[in-house]
């Protein structure tokens, strides 16, 4: 008798919190001593590196490789990337992903804020800086200022320009390279990408930083010339990559969490083939990477192998069949251990090379392309060839053109960056097949989400008519 009358009081006090709400002091006896109260800074960190750079590696295959002309689906009978058929969809997961983790992002910020954690904040503005970039360059005007309030009850954001935006996060950047603080180090767990190295996260923001200024360069209101002259020629203040060892490589051991984003890796080989303009370079070059990114090309019966050979991205649907069996993706890059690349070092490198060709920054344009050429093979675990540059495919022949294609090369399995960078350059040239729809035209963004298009229809019209469209091919403002 006495269980079941205090099974009923139970059941009354649970029914009056209900009713009633409990009182303060109930609320204090019944605290759960199991609950975290405050989320620490260090808890979101590593989360937000490992899911957004293993996001960025799985779009890198299925967008940029096909797009950029780096790989392709084969045998593939019509449409698809490559033929730059790019439907409504094509963007939804990069606008639904990078929102998701901007929300972390921002909680991550609010955290090191409240922890008075300088380190911590700096890099909170570091990621968020990093992948409203991305997601600026992949569509243009997006929600900053009004995103992620939904606990304020904004739940219909209002768009910010991509001028708006790139001036808020180079500010950002700015201010996050003054906040480091080395000698206080990171108290709040070990991260995932440095070990809790304070200065390799500072020499992220500010690679980061010119890799955004030199995006929007040709933009003088910008003042990005004078900028990127004061981190280069002041290294002491604005430290950048110098090494491979600095740059922002996540590596993917296999032991959990940190698996490969591949469920099976048999997936990223299968149905895949080299695309003829990538390996062919790499063939001109002699590269060593060649082995590290393909496989050997094959006699259509597989005895005989035929060197790394691929096919032509955007190839005609009745050539599909070629007489031998292309290179196909080396299985080994998306099995654990593994990258995932958030930034290189050789992007630091061409960087400087292209400020030095154009006269901007530095002197000597062939030391940092060179720089920049041996630091991409070496990240992929190959050996320079002594000879490499006495290749004349090799050799810094003192063009933007050459620089840059070896910056593509370079760039190989960085998200969107090939695709950006073409963008702003049209380098490398890519060649274009009869296959290829949108007249042939390189597509320069993703079209809105249909939901965002239905539930925030109001500033969605407002930003479509003032980037002048909804369109893959109307430009952001960057490119203009």
């Amino acid at each position: 008798m006495t269980k079941r009358i205090n099974k009923i009081l139970t059941v009354l006090v649970i029914l009056s919190c209900f009713s009633f709400s409990c009182t303060d002091d109930f609320e204090e006896v019944n605290i759960n001593p199991n609950l975290i109260e405050k989320i620490s800074p260090g808890t979101l960190l590593n989360p937000i590196v490992y899911e957004v750079s293993s996001f960025n590696a799985t779009r890198s295959n299925a967008f940029t490789f096909d797009l950029m002309q780096v790989s392709v689906p084969f045998p593939s009978a019509s449409g698809g990337v490559h033929r730059y058929d790019i439907g409504q969809t094509a963007g939804n997961s990069t606008w639904n992903t990078y929102y998701r983790w901007l929300a972390n992002i921002k909680e991550m910020q609010a955290a090191a804020v409240a922890a008075e954690d300088p380190n911590y904040e700096a890099i909170a503005l570091t990621l968020n800086a990093w992948v409203y970039s991305l997601l600026t360059d992949s569509f243009g005007d997006v929600p900053m200022e009004e995103a992620s309030r939904g606990d304020e009850k904004i739940f219909y954001p209002a768009f910010n320009t991509q001028q708006e935006i790139y001036t808020k996060i180079l500010a950002d950047l700015e201010r996050a390279n003054t906040l480091y603080n080395t000698s206080r180090g990171m108290v709040f767990g070990t991260d995932i990408l440095y070990g809790n190295n304070v200065s390799n996260w500072q020499r992220f923001t500010n690679s980061l930083r010119l890799r955004l200024l030199l995006r929007v360069s040709n933009k003088s209101e910008m003042n990005a010339v004078t900028h990127m002259a004061e981190i280069i020629n002041n290294p002491g203040a604005n430290p950048v990559f110098t090494s491979n060892e600095q740059a922002a490589i996540l590596k993917i051991t296999g032991i959990p969490p940190l698996v490969s984003p591949w469920g099976r890796a048999v997936d990223f080989r299968t149905g895949r083939a080299a695309s003829s303009f990538f390996i062919d370079h790499l063939n001109a070059l002699n590269d060593p990477r060649r082995p590290k990114f393909f496989g050997e090309a094959t006699s259509t019966d597989g005895k005989t192998k035929l060197g790394y050979k691929g096919i032509p991205s955007g190839f005609d649907s009745n050539s599909a069949q070629f007489g031998f069996s292309p290179s196909s993706p080396n299985i080994a890059l998306v099995t654990a251990p593994m990258i995932t690349v958030l930034m290189s070092y050789a992007e630091v490198e061409f960087i400087k090379a292209e400020l030095a060709q154009k006269g901007i920054a530095g002197a000597d344009a062939q030391a940092h392309y060179e720089k920049g050429v041996k630091a991409a093979i070496a990240q992929w675990g190959a050996e320079v060839p002594a000879d490499y540059f006495e290749n004349p495919a090799a050799a810094y022949d003192g063009s933007l053109e050459r620089i840059m294609l070896q910056k593509y090369l370079a760039l190989y399995f960085t998200d969107y960056q090939q695709w950006f960078e073409y963008r702003r350059t049209g380098l490398p040239v890519l060649p274009k097949t009869e296959a290829m729809m949108n007249n042939q035209e390189m597509p320069v963004r993703f079209r809105y989400p249909a939901n965002v298009q239905q539930m925030n229809s109001e500033n969605y019209k407002k930003a479509v008519e003032r980037m002048g469209g909804d369109d893959i091919n109307t430009k952001v403002w960057w490119e203009k």
